[in-house]
C-alpha cells in the first residue's frame, strides 16, 4: 500500500519534511520520522529530509513494516500510513468582514486558497464552506469564490466572493489593477533607496522549475516599496503591488538581494529565521481595498500581524538579531 502525491503549487523548493508536515497536517517530528525511516520516495528513490521539492515531482509514501512506531501513530495498527489524514481538514478562518456579496478573511499560515492536486492540508474554500459560509459557484469548481490567492506560507487579508455578481466585479477589479494591495515584509539588510519601485518582468526560473525569477521577456511585474523600520540586519517594508504575479514580492526582493527573512527558497539566511523563531517567510497581506461589488463604495480592511510575525518583530526591535 502506498500514497502518491504530486508537489502542490506553493511548496516547490520546500524541504520535503516541512512540505509533508504542511500537506498532511502532521507534526514536524512525525514528518521527519517518515522521511528518515525510508518510507518516503521522490521519483522512485529514497531521499533525505533536506531534499527540496521541484515542480512536477511525485512523492510516494510507502507502507513498510520496519517503520512502525507505537509512539508516533504506528504500532500494531499500521506503519507510516496509519493515522494519516484521508480528507482535507478544515480550520477556523478569522473573518474581517462579511455581507451577502463578499467575505474578507484573515488567512492563517499553512492554509491554501483552494484545493489542488496533492494538497492534503486545509484550504480557505473548504474551511469557509464547512463553517457555513455560502461561496460563489462562478469559476472553476475547486476554486469557488476565489478571485486572488495568497501563498500557503503567507498570512493576511484576502477577499472571497459570495455571489456571481461579486465574483465578476472583483475579477474585473484585479484584472484592471484597481485593487489596493498592501503587504508588510521583513527583508534582509537595508534597501537602497529606502523608497522605490521595482519594475522587472517575472517568469519561471530558467533552471529551477520550482521557482520564479526576474527573466527578460517575462510578464510585466511592478512592486512599489517603502521602508518603515530598519535594524542592523533587517528592515520592515510596506509593499504596494501594482501587478499580481506568483511569488512577486519574494522574487523582486530576492532580485534586489534583500530576500524576505525566512524565505530560504529565495536565498534567505536560515540562521536569521531561527534566531527570530520563524518557520516561514515574514510576509503578511496587511491591507486590502476594493470597490464594493454591490454598493460601489471603496472599502478597505486591515489584518493584524499574527503572533509569530509579531514576536519576530519584537526580537528585532530589542536587538536579539543585531
Amino acid at each position: 500500500m502506498s500514497r502518491i502525491l504530486p508537489v502542490p503549487e506553493g511548496l516547490e523548493g520546500e524541504r520535503i519534511d516541512v512540505a509533508l508536515a504542511t500537506m498532511l497536517g502532521l507534526s514536524r517530528a512525525r514528518s521527519s520520522a517518515l522521511v528518515e525511516s525510508g518510507a518516503v520516495q521522490v521519483g522512485s528513490r529514497v531521499v533525505a529530509k533536506s531534499h527540496r521539492l521541484a515542480r512536477g515531482e511525485m512523492i510516494e509514501i510507502r507502507e513498510i513494516n520496519e517503520t512502525r512506531d507505537s509512539s508516533d501513530g504506528g504500532g500494531p495498527e499500521g506503519g507510516p500510513l496509519a493515522g494519516l489524514p484521508t480528507n482535507t481538514p478544515s480550520v477556523e478562518i478569522p473573518i474581517l468582514w462579511e455581507d451577502d456579496d463578499v467575505v474578507v478573511i484573515d488567512k492563517p499560515a499553512g492554509v491554501a486558497a483552494h484545493p489542488s492536486p496533492g494538497w492534503s492540508g486545509p484550504t480557505v474554500t473548504d474551511s469557509l464552506s464547512a463553517a457555513g459560509h455560502s461561496l460563489a459557484t462562478a469559476g472553476a469548481a475547486e476554486r469557488e469564490g476565489v478571485v486572488h490567492r495568497l501563498d500557503v506560507g503567507t498570512t493576511g487579508a484576502m477577499v472571497v466572493a459570495k455571489s456571481a455578481a461579486a465574483y465578476t466585479s472583483l475579477k474585473r477589479q484585479f484584472k484592471e489593477r484597481t485593487v489596493d494591495k498592501r503587504y508588510h515584509a521583513v527583508v534582509h539588510g537595508l534597501l537602497d533607496p529606502l523608497v522605490g519601485t521595482i519594475d522587472a518582468p517575472i517568469d519561471r526560473h530558467p533552471s529551477k522549475d520550482y521557482k520564479w525569477a526576474v527573466v527578460a521577456g517575462g510578464r510585466e511585474s511592478v512592486t512599489r516599496y517603502e521602508t518603515l523600520e530598519a535594524w542592523p540586519r533587517a528592515s520592515l517594508v510596506e509593499v504596494h503591488l501594482e501587478t499580481g504575479r506568483t511569488h512577486q514580492i519574494r522574487v523582486h526582493m530576492a532580485a534586489m538581494r534583500h530576500p524576505c527573512v525566512g524565505d530560504v527558497t529565495y536565498g534567505a539566511d536560515p540562521t536569521v529565521a531561527k534566531e527570530l523563531g520563524l518557520t516561514r517567510q515574514w510576509l503578511h497581506a496587511r491591507r486590502l481595498g476594493f470597490e464594493h461589488p454591490h454598493t460601489g463604495e471603496h472599502v478597505s480592511f486591515e489584518s493584524p500581524y499574527p503572533i509569530d510575525l509579531e514576536q519576530a518583530l519584537e526580537r528585532l526591535r530589542v536587538g536579539l538579531s543585531g
